[in-house]
């Protein structure tokens, strides 16, 4: 397997740090507003990542913080004269509401900042004490970077002044580019917790640390895990800035790896809320199901800038179908659907692990051997969509051939596992975005229709087709019964 590496800038071999296990930790939002399309995309992207180190035979601790303290979170709260307490449960219930609609697995853990209040003041006191920091005007401490002699090699951005740290202008900053480890309680419009600093609150930096060192940290290795990840706009300088802390604190690196997933634009622009440009997932998910906009952002390469609008991801759809389609040709040879909310539900032997990989080895190995280099999506896609016509083609030959279904079936429990595609009832999938009053409708249709067939009234019969499918709904009658689409 190979990666690419944002500190070496280039792809690497994986080797863990500990043979069959990673310890991998992703950034996750600060829960201020809902989430928006950058946190779908970097959230399906490393969900990707999990799915294929498992499926290889890892054993993955999986780590994705809350940032539940921060200065957009207090500005919210006080606009909306709410305590941050309920603002933060109020945007993580979202959040996580909005992840299960995209077929994200929920984080082995998900830590809070709030909660991690002592494992940060215990750090912040390590760098105070090994002189890394020091103490600025009403309880603020810095990280002094210039004691940092491998500052910057994370990012090579050292020098930029404009991108660093959440706190402008300090007056009480020895450098301009010293980060903010606590900072003092700045009266009633801010919020503050005791330390022994005096009262105050976490810097952004620090929380991620303190966090891996309690939940992931190897004690006595070179690195501290295996992968640290997020969006590259956390480069520099929050992931810079970790690396820094961690480096001073404990003597060994933070992350053997790290990988950034690239920028959601909308109309050509990097998406942002100062742009107004913002899509919410919330409003996305109002227009199309989680899975079509699942199977539209994982369809470019992760490092790349995905280019949102709306054609692409009806065309991106056409590849969801296809493999629903074919699902439903091979339903009645497949064990009934096992939930994959959970990592449990990967790990479980009975579950789509075990079955998935009873798929034919001239797809499943090409298909490894795509997303193991560097998740090379574009050419895991093309090897799905060659299965797609290959196993079509079988099918209308041998329609009735269950060996070749269950086969086929294989394949598309491997794509479900992997790729988080294809779970869904493949009738369920042809009626979606349909309301259950639009539903009970056209069930009522069926039922006339049925009864107009029975009295030989087949231009009544025809006149209820031909007028469904004025309305977008397509029948189709089968030995099984009559069933219907939206087209």
């Amino acid at each position: 397997m190979t990666l690419f590496d944002s500190v070496k800038k280039q792809k690497l071999p994986f080797t863990p740090i500990k043979e069959g296990e990673i310890r991998l930790y992703v950034c996750g939002p600060t829960v201020y507003d809902d989430a928006h399309l950058g946190h779908a995309r970097s959230s399906i992207v490393f969900d990707l990542w999990r799915r294929l180190f498992v499926f290889l035979g890892f054993k993955v601790i999986f780590v994705k913080n809350f940032t539940d303290i921060d200065d957009k979170i207090i500005k919210k709260s006080l606009d909306s004269h709410i305590s941050v307490s309920e603002l933060t449960s109020r945007y993580m219930d979202s959040y996580l509401k909005d992840m299960d609609s995209l077929g994200v697995l929920r984080a082995d853990i998900e830590p809070k900042a709030t909660e991690h209040l002592p494992q940060m003041c215990e750090m912040i006191e390590s760098l105070l004490h090994k002189e890394y920091a020091y103490k600025g005007e009403n309880n603020d401490v810095y990280l002094s970077i210039s004691k940092d002699a491998h500052y910057g090699s994370l990012s090579h951005r050292a020098e930029d002044i404009n991108a660093q740290s959440r706190i402008e202008n300090a007056q009480d900053k020895l450098e301009h580019n010293d980060f903010a480890l606590w900072k003092g309680y700045k009266g009633e419009n801010d919020i503050a917790y005791d330390s022994p600093f005096g009262k105050g609150r976490p810097g952004w930096h620090i929380e991620c640390s303190a966090m891996i060192e309690k939940h992931l940290a190897y004690q006595n290795e070179a690195y501290a895990i295996d992968i640290h990840a997020g969006g590259a706009d956390l480069l520099f300088p929050h992931h810079e800035n970790e690396a820094s802390q961690t480096r001073c604190a404990t003597g060994r690196e933070l992350a053997k790896y790290w990988l950034h997933n690239g920028f959601v634009n909308i109309n050509g622009e990097k998406m942002s809320k100062s742009l107004g440009n913002s899509f919410f997932i919330k409003d996305a998910l109002t227009s199309y199901d989680g899975e079509i906009l699942r199977n539209y952002l994982l369809g470019v390469h992760y490092r790349l800038t995905l280019n949102f609008n709306e054609e692409d991801l009806l065309q991106s759809k056409k590849r969801l179908d296809k493999i629903y389609r074919l699902k439903k040709r091979v339903q009645d040879t497949l064990p009934p659907h096992i939930p994959t909310q959970s990592i449990e539900s990967l790990h479980d032997s009975a579950s789509l692990q075990h079955l998935a990989k009873n798929a034919q080895k001239d797809f499943l190995q090409p298909l490894l051997e795509a997303l193991s280099d560097d998740y090379n999506i574009s050419k895991a896609l093309s090897i799905i969509e060659d299965m797609l016509s290959r196993s079509n083609e079988i099918l209308d030959k041998y329609p009735k051939d269950k060996t070749q279904k269950q086969s086929i079936g294989a394949n598309l429990l491997c794509i479900e596992f992997l790729l988080g595609l294809g779970s869904k009832n493949a009738q369920e999938y042809f009626q979606l975005g349909l309301s259950a009053e639009k539903k009970a409708y056209i069930e009522e249709q069926l039922q006339k229709r049925q009864e107009a067939k029975k009295t030989k009234d087949y231009a009544l019969a025809d006149s209820i087709r031909d007028a469904l499918k004025q309305e977008g709904i397509e029948i189709m009658d089968t030995p099984f019964g009559t069933t219907w689409e939206k087209i």
